[in-house]
């Protein structure tokens, strides 16, 4: 039986290139985001574009509703849609926060909690959430962000223990640096909100060792070649990390202390 994929923030970056992958390897792929134009390309895949803003109930739920309509399930939802705002935690606005962790978080949330139904009653499904490095390490400057990817981890972790009952796994996805539009997004929200504050000097240093990894960046396949194994293990891992420096950063992370791991982080902030 071709199983179907719902792919969230399909019109771009890794959410494109996982959609793409999976639709050349037999899915029946559904590619969801806002901008719709700019996945008008996925339909030459056989990928169904489908509008989706996650921060709205009703785009929502008329989403899910059109899948299961057309194709009577979805057995693998890849909860990728999200972006990055940067800023120094006293310079973003309580309503740029609570618009990040919508996306990032509430929208993911609310998308599992309507599909999570008829996988139950299938006994089988798989909710593969996008995280991020930065849902186990916090630079600074990425409050919000890291804490709606820290928020990710932990509703995985809980989920995973929840629905292991009903034959669904959940699957953390960690990619570390890869190119996409996320990073020029995130600098721009960073420049916009804390460019001329008192945090200037810190913004300044932060652009700058960005701008030094951005050339190194792995393209987005990368990573989606890391959920379609994820998808297609037979007891697949609860975490894959992949892309620039995910690996050894986590394992860094791992063994350090606090203070230990902060100065390794700061040093590249020069």
């Amino acid at each position: 039986m071709v199983q179907t994929v719902l792919v969230t923030g399909a019109s771009a970056g890794i959410g494109k290139a996982t959609a793409i992958l999976l639709a050349q390897n037999g899915y029946n792929v559904y590619g969801a985001a806002r901008r719709t134009e700019k996945m008008q390309d996925l339909i030459n895949y056989g990928i169904k574009p489908i509008a989706l803003d996650v921060t709205n109930d009703e785009s929502v739920t008329a989403c899910v509703e059109q899948i299961f309509k057309e194709a009577g399930r979805i057995d693998i939802l890849v909860n990728n849609a999200g972006f990055g705002s940067y800023g120094a935690i006293e310079d973003v606005t309580m309503q740029d926060a609570k618009y990040q962790l919508e996306v990032n978080v509430f929208g993911a949330m609310r998308l599992t909690q309507l599909v999570l139904p008829k996988m139950r009653e299938n006994k089988y499904g798989k909710i593969v959430n996008l995280s991020s490095v930065g849902g186990k390490i916090a630079s600074p400057l990425g409050g919000w962000y890291h804490a709606s990817k820290f928020a990710i981890e932990a509703l995985s972790d809980a989920m995973r223990l929840e629905v292991k009952q009903f034959g669904i796994n959940v699957i953390v996805i960690q990619p570390g640096g890869t190119k996409s539009e996320w990073g020029d997004i995130a600098v721009e929200s960073l420049m916009r909100v804390s460019g001329k504050t008192a945090y200037a000097r810190l913004v300044t240093a932060f652009e700058k060792s960005f701008k030094k990894l951005a050339g190194n960046v792995p393209e987005p396949i990368v990573i989606a070649e890391l959920i379609k194994k994820s998808i297609e293990a037979k007891n697949p891992k609860t975490r894959y990390a992949g892309g620039y420096m995910a690996k050894p950063m986590l394992f860094l992370r791992s063994i350090l202390s606090d203070k230990m791991f902060d100065r390794i982080l700061m040093s590249q902030m020069k």
